[in-house]
């Protein structure tokens, strides 16, 4: 569920990673790590680049950064700033390279992280909103009828502040409807 709630967002589906991140993990496709320092990283990943922490473990253990340089190239991505993540890209690919990393290799999983880097999801938030939907799926299908009238009740009063926008209301009687 974690994992879901990271991919199951416009950057990971569609730069094709939600795709390769199931194509693994049901085996249709061969994981693959550009480096077998990476195997410990992203194994429970299948491989893929999925959370923000990640990101920031490959730099430490790759280009040997610390903590604070990871959380800078970290917040580069996040915060789409060119010229650091330039200055980034440098120091890894540097500092890969004194760490016995071929500079293709080195580009290669800058790349990835550079990719990663325009919709990475920091994985102690999507833990946190999936023990939200886990508790919110287990109260619908146990408890369906009070959980439906909450959700009614907590509606009550408001209404679409955008004209165009259908009121949340609206979508929860039809949903009660089904």
């Amino acid at each position: 569920i974690i994992a879901l709630i990271s991919l199951y967002r416009p950057g990971p589906m569609g730069s094709g990673m939600l795709d390769e991140f199931v194509q693994r993990k049901h085996q249709r496709k061969k994981i693959h790590y550009d480096h077998p320092l990476l195997e410990d990283i992203l194994k429970e990943t299948y491989g893929v680049i999925v959370y923000q922490e990640q990101v920031m473990q490959i730099a430490q253990v790759l280009a040997g950064f610390s903590a604070s340089q990871a959380d800078v190239l970290r917040q580069a991505m996040g915060k789409k700033i060119p010229e650091e993540i330039k200055l980034q890209k440098v120091a890894f690919i540097e500092s890969a390279k004194r760490n016995k990393i071929d500079r293709k290799t080195a580009e290669k999983i800058f790349s990835l992280i550079e990719n990663f880097g325009s919709y990475g999801f920091n994985k102690s938030h999507a833990a946190a909103y999936a023990l939200i939907a886990y508790r919110t799926a287990y109260l619908k299908a146990n408890y369906t009828i009070e959980y439906l009238c909450a959700l009614l009740t907590s509606e009550i009063g408001r209404s679409a502040v955008i004209k165009e926008e259908e009121s949340k209301l609206v979508n929860y009687i039809r949903e009660l409807k089904e």
